[in-house]
């Protein structure tokens, strides 16, 4: 549902007032095209927001909506292919999707119009989390800070799971490792004997499991731009398609402060190795932060590179010739920079993919930006194009799904799913 939030503001439907309902991706198997947390809005007047398949699927989820909209209730729907219907609807693919919808509404039943409205206030790379109940209790939660969210201590969530302590502190392990990751996944809790479904609600023991889906959004990595020139304005836009927090530093006031740069999330006139230094020092770069080199100047890139391989960062990568990266790999080495640092760096910065122009090379540092944080371990020498390779497209995670049940129910998980240039 995070996902829609940006747009949600301006849907004409739901600013309209019109009736509406929400799919949501809970579970997936295979290969499918969207993860889990995806979601598509549908008017009472089948206008959509957003896709779940890239086409696959979304009529029968359109039809689906509105009957949820003329019954009110909520529906679980799973979606793949079959090999005995071709013409069934499903995932040509070949993955399966498991879809919830439900009405936008104040009822128990549906999902709060008014808190999805309070979720589209934030910024689209602010962190914050969505708790929603998908069994018959209904209701949802917001979490501002997951990183920092205390389950055991919030008193919604605790009215969500029906304030049950056995049940909270059950919620609370499976559920803030979700949050603080950044991640999708649906929760099942079975609630103790004589555990009633909420405290508005009538006074009888629930027999079925309390079903959460969470989807949390941490903070957006950093991307810093080194060099305010015509490949970090290509650079610039393509960084925050990715969704990145993109920072554009150079040293030359005349250069930084070209109306091209204003895009940036932060534009910088500073020394690049002073700023990262900086940075650093105030704990706003880490694990996840990528850093781009391109003023292709010795004085700024040799002081930045030594600074940047102390660092634990994400990604760092330099642009210029074979010549200048050789020059470059000496310069670093005479300043006691370690050999194996250096391993970490991708100098001449992008992946071969025949790239000239300033924007083509953009594309070639993001590429190589995706390869080393998806393969990881793989290297580029697999990389290769889809129509030459075998397996599955999409990569399938230990725990997909991230489903975890708790007491008696299940203790286990079941898984689902060089530049011509230079």
């Amino acid at each position: 549902m995070l996902d829609l939030m940006p747009s949600l503001g301006n849907w004409q439907p739901a600013v309209s007032g019109q009736r509406c309902a929400v799919a949501t991706i809970v579970g997936t198997g295979g290969s499918v095209p969207r993860p889990l947390g995806t979601s598509m809005l549908v008017s009472e007047h089948g206008d959509v927001l957003g896709s779940l398949s890239g086409g696959c699927v979304e009529g029968a989820v359109v039809d689906a909506a509105l009957e949820t909209l003329r019954d009110g209730g909520t529906r679980r729907e799973l979606f793949g292919y079959s090999a005995e219907d071709a013409f069934a609807v499903g995932l040509t693919c070949g993955g399966e999707l498991e879809v919830h919808i439900q009405p936008l509404a104040s009822s128990p039943e549906a999902m709060d119009f008014a808190l999805l409205t309070s979720l589209a206030g934030h910024h689209s790379t602010a962190a914050v989390a969505l708790i929603r109940r998908l069994d018959a209790g209904g209701g949802a939660v917001v979490v501002h800070d997951p990183v920092r969210f205390r389950a055991m201590e919030s008193p919604d969530l605790a009215r969500l799971v029906g304030d049950h302590p056995a049940t909270v502190y059950a919620a609370a392990a499976q559920l803030e490792p979700l949050l603080q990751g950044g991640r999708a996944g649906m929760v099942r809790l079975a609630p103790p004997d004589g555990c009633s479904d909420g405290p508005d609600r009538e006074a009888e023991t629930q027999t079925e499991p309390i079903t959460l889906f969470v989807e949390s959004r941490l903070p957006a990595a950093r991307m810093l731009i080194f060099g305010a020139n015509d490949f970090g304005a290509a650079l610039l836009p393509a960084g925050k398609l990715l969704g990145y927090d993109v920072t554009l530093c150079d040293a030359r006031p005349a250069f930084s402060r070209q109306s091209r740069f204003e895009t940036a999330d932060q534009l910088v006139t500073d020394w690049p190795h002073r700023y990262l230094e900086a940075e650093a020092a105030a704990g706003r770069v880490d694990g996840g932060t990528v850093v781009c080199v391109l003023t292709h100047d010795p004085k700024f890139d040799i002081p930045l590179l030594e600074t940047a391989l102390r660092l634990r960062l994400a990604y760092v990568g330099a642009m210029g010739s074979r010549r200048s990266h050789r020059q470059r790999i000496d310069a670093l080495l005479a300043d006691g920079t370690p050999a194996e640092a250096l391993e970490r760096l991708h100098s001449p910065i992008g992946l071969d993919l025949g790239a000239v122009t300033p924007a083509e090379v953009a594309v070639s540092i993001t590429a190589e930006i995706v390869a080393s944080r998806g393969r990881a371990g793989r290297g580029h020498a697999s990389l290769a194009p889809l129509k030459d390779g075998s397996g599955p497209i999409h990569p399938t995670p230990e725990h997909p799904t991230h489903e975890t049940r708790s007491n008696e129910l299940c203790s286990t998980h079941e898984p689902r799913q060089e530049n011509p240039w230079t």
